[in-house]
């Protein structure tokens, strides 16, 4: 069992993730900044546990982050 994290205040609104992930990321349409789906806020840090089956494409979104706001950890 692996962990996204997403440090969504820094986020850009870059669309990267969204394009790369669809079924783990979408943008706001209130404030342009993506969303981790089903993710759990804590303490600012959105928090989303995810299989073994999805570490890579969720690796790839991270490494396609210009401001490096995910992180992926097993």
């Amino acid at each position: 069992m692996a962990t996204v994290i997403h440090r969504r205040n820094k986020c850009i609104g870059c669309n990267y993730c969204v394009e790369i992930a669809p079924e783990f990321w979408r943008m706001s349409r209130k404030d342009g900044k993506a969303v981790l789906l089903g993710a759990d806020d804590k303490r600012g840090n959105w928090v989303l546990k995810i299989s073994d089956a999805e570490i890579d494409i969720n690796r790839r979104a991270a490494d396609a982050c210009p401001v490096k706001v995910i992180d992926v950890r097993e």
